[in-house]
């Protein structure tokens, strides 16, 4: 059994178990036939994961990593808030007809910001202080940025990235680390979805900056599952596991823009049967 099944399994279980209920709630999330989107939810969920160990994919039914790439690069390298740009169609529920979804994820790492050493946007004010300044305590990035959420048509999910830098005693190179925070978790269709593609952002940041990589800490204030997905797990974390796959990255990337989906590969990824045609509130 891979960690990320015993992590997803321990946190589903949780869940059903000692979760609480939002049925008969005022909610928001609706489904498609116009019905409310109830969920059972656990407040507070930590996870941690040790990618210089495995590759927090889990085997239970499989986690796509082309589509995980291609949307993270959508948002942390091509910096987009347009669906256009993007190879899947999980964003089309909330674009406008010019395909945009208003200045929410990209668009926000987009924006320049002033600082001492010049202007910069988030991702390369991460770059420059990994390289320049990595014990800083002050690496991070924010995608909630209040005076815009009126012009996004999602709010942002997972919003925050802390990097912090650690030094093994027995390796010469430094220790990639990051707290992954988000609001609010789907854990049928989106958990180890933003696992995988923060994972693989690590592994990114960690390779251009020339260290190795450490912990993925997920932080999730509100990890639910559906009330149509619960039978679509409570069979799902009773398939059998298998071992975690071998994550390859393209060693010959030195710059972070450089990266595209074809350089990221799971070699012996062994999964249960998909999932198909999940309901998602809207």
């Amino acid at each position: 059994m891979s960690l990320a099944d015993k992590i997803f399994i321990d946190m589903c279980n949780d869940v059903l178990n000692n979760g609480t209920s939002t049925e008969g709630e005022k909610v928001r999330p609706k489904w498609e036939d116009g019905q409310f989107a109830y969920t059972i939810k656990k407040f507070g969920v930590v996870n941690r994961y040790d990618l210089s160990k495995e590759f927090p994919a889990i085997t239970l039914r499989k986690t796509n990593l082309k589509n995980c790439v291609d949307e993270i690069l959508w948002i942390w390298q091509k910096k987009s808030n347009n669906i256009n740009d993007l190879n899947s169609h999980i964003w089309d529920s909330w674009a406008d007809e010019s395909g945009s979804i208003g200045k929410a994820y990209g668009y926000q790492l987009s924006v320049k910001h002033q600082y001492k050493e010049g202007m910069m946007d988030q991702v390369d004010r991460v770059i420059y202080d990994l390289k320049n300044n990595p014990y800083s305590r002050r690496i991070m990035t924010n995608l909630y940025v209040h005076e815009d959420l009126h012009e996004m048509n999602l709010y942002p999910c997972a919003y925050s990235v802390t990097f912090n830098v650690t030094k093994k005693p027995d390796e010469d190179r430094l220790t990639l680390n990051a707290v992954l925070n988000q609001r609010s978790s789907d854990i049928l269709t989106a958990n180890n979805w933003n696992v995988c593609q923060y994972a693989v952002l690590l592994h990114m940041f960690a390779q251009v900056c020339d260290m190795n990589v450490g912990e993925l800490v997920h932080v999730i204030a509100d990890a639910h599952i559906y009330d149509r997905h619960i039978p679509l797990i409570k069979e799902m974390i009773q398939r059998p596991v298998h071992p975690a796959p071998e994550f390859v990255i393209n060693k010959d990337i030195k710059n972070f823009y450089d990266f595209t989906v074809d350089d990221f590969e799971l070699k012996n990824y062994v999964t249960g049967e998909q999932i198909k045609n999940i309901p998602v509130a809207i």
